[in-house]
């Protein structure tokens, strides 16, 4: 599985970098046919105190699997963008295992 991840308008952090890989490779892991995962983090001013934002794009068989969270902090929108994800990949699965 390829990783790219991006920030937008932000300065990079290797941190967040360790961090999403670990997560995603684990991802990886269980299920095996993800070819590559695209992760964008966006700082955005938000009101409500909220405006840090995780897209994660996911190739895969069929068509790709794409989840965003909006959260006060970056770890905890990556966290959200995964578990969504892991959700999609499940029911992508039981799908696969139909056929």
């Amino acid at each position: 599985m390829t990783i790219d991840i991006q920030y937008v308008q932000m300065p990079t952090s290797e941190a967040m970098n360790t961090l999403i890989t670990t997560k995603l490779k684990r991802l990886s892991n269980k299920y095996d046919w993800i070819i590559r995962t695209q992760v964008h983090f966006k700082q955005e001013n938000d009101p409500t105190g909220k405006g840090k934002i995780c897209e994660m794009e996911l190739s895969v068989p069929g068509p790709r699997l794409f989840a965003r969270s909006n959260e006060d902090d970056f770890e905890k929108a990556a966290a959200n963008t995964i578990k969504d994800l892991e959700k999609q990949l499940s029911k992508r699965k039981a799908i696969m295992n139909k056929r």
